[in-house]
């Protein structure tokens, strides 16, 4: 977490936190509501560098950006990170930036998409590198698995297990929430 982020956290402890009015979509993207009600992409490298760099998890599993002293509960479109292969094809990197280092399962879910589990969690691998992927598993591999079948797979030079998974399951089976919501009858925002 940023210094100024803890400095804040410290003076005022006892700030309320937020809910409703941040969204992680499927592609990784950051965004907010607006006075409309609707959400829209932060489009501010800076202010997604921020909130990536301050992004964590509580004990219930509900991710949070902690904006100084604030905490800002995230709605999650579908995992609480999102893959994309790096520059070169070789390694993972999550939407914030950070690098996955250790890949430890991959599961294709109901609707045909990718997740990854990692050292630093369960993420949905970005769709457009979906063929990219696609290309270093083998077509018997994924037919196997399409079957209900597990298969291995080399990832990152770990041989890792492949395996269906119905996407309802994920949230439960990896211990975090969608939608994290205030206490019963306090707001979403104070």
């Amino acid at each position: 977490m940023d210094e100024i982020v803890i400095r804040g956290m410290m003076k005022w402890p006892d700030v309320p936190a937020v809910y409703g009015w941040l969204l992680l979509d499927r592609r990784g993207s950051w965004l907010i509501r607006n006075v409309s009600g609707r959400f829209e992409r932060i489009g501010n490298p800076a202010v997604n560098a921020f909130i990536g760099r301050n992004y964590a998890a509580d004990a219930q599993g509900r991710w949070y950006f902690q904006n100084g002293p604030q905490r800002v509960f995230v709605a999650l479109d579908y995992t609480p990170w999102v893959y994309r292969l790096d520059d070169a094809g070789e390694g993972l990197l999550a939407h914030t930036g950070a690098a996955a280092r250790e890949p430890r399962a991959v599961f294709i879910d109901d609707s045909g998409a990718v997740l990854l589990e990692t050292d630093i969690g369960i993420g949905v691998l970005l769709d457009r590198d979906l063929p990219a992927f696609a290309e270093r598993l083998s077509e018997r591999l994924l037919e196997d698995v399409a079957r209900g079948g597990e298969a291995k797979a080399t990832l990152l030079g770990r041989n890792v297990r492949v395996a269906r998974i119905l996407g309802a399951e994920v949230p439960g089976r990896f211990g975090f929430v969608q939608r994290p919501a205030p206490p019963a009858g306090e707001p979403d925002c104070a």
